[in-house]
């Protein structure tokens, strides 16, 4: 018995200790990414590795069409400018839209935390990666100014099959940079993000369009970040 207590400290000192390995880890990669290009993600990572190729520009800010902008933050997040990393009354309706429907359908995760997840988590879900989700936003709302952390979701965010980012997007769709994107391309290619890989072959879907012409109406409503 001794000996199984013995073993099991060691395991859970272990494990705390790769708890906080890869949280400083983490926090390096803030810190570096807070004024460099990002041209990887554990999302773009785990493409590779399960043998895809990536195509990925990174752009900065000024070179994002302010169409493009607008669309991410009324699709994905409406009070992106204002929250610390968290919608709670986002989370709150998401609950109670997944407790009338019986399923887990709504999500209700801001900007920043898709962020966090794309750039260091996987899409699977559980209540570990969920808290593991949290604690990293607040990370990424600490280091980072608003600009920054809607620029990095842009630029990381995945569009179609091995296609990540905005600029990549804008070419392979649309064969023009990220900065010249119009109106009806920016509502498009933000209505992607759902399910890109389904919506690169099949651009005429119902739902898109639908999506797409919601995003488009609702687009002078958005409160975009102030640039220091």
């Amino acid at each position: 018995m001794t000996s199984f207590g013995s073993f099991f400290k060691r395991l859970l000192g272990a494990i705390i200790l790769i708890i906080v390995a890869f949280h400083i880890l983490v926090a390096a990669l803030l810190l570096v990414w807070k004024s460099q290009p990002i041209n990887n993600s554990m999302f773009m990572l785990t493409h590779r590795l399960s043998g895809g190729e990536v195509t990925q520009e990174w752009v900065e800010y000024d070179q994002i069409a302010k169409s493009a902008k607008q669309a991410a933050i009324v699709s994905e997040d409406s009070t992106f400018s204002q929250h610390h990393g968290f919608d709670m009354k986002g989370i709150k309706e998401a609950q109670k839209k997944n407790e009338a429907s019986g399923k887990a359908t709504a999500g209700g995760s801001t900007i920043t935390q898709q962020l966090a997840k794309n750039l260091f988590l996987t899409s699977h879900r559980s209540y570990v990666r969920k808290a593991d989700e949290a604690v990293i936003t607040v990370m990424i709302e600490t280091f980072w100014d608003k600009p920054r952390i809607l620029t990095a979701y842009l630029n990381v965010a995945e569009f179609g099959n091995g296609v990540y980012g905005i600029e990549a997007a804008a070419r392979h769709y649309f064969n023009k940079s990220a900065a010249d994107l119009n109106r009806d391309e920016s509502a498009l290619l933000i209505s992607m993000l759902t399910n890109p890989k389904y919506y690169e072959n099949n651009q005429g879907n119902k739902r898109l369009r639908n999506k797409q012409r919601i995003i488009k109406n609702r687009m002078k409503n958005a409160v975009l970040p102030q640039v220091a």
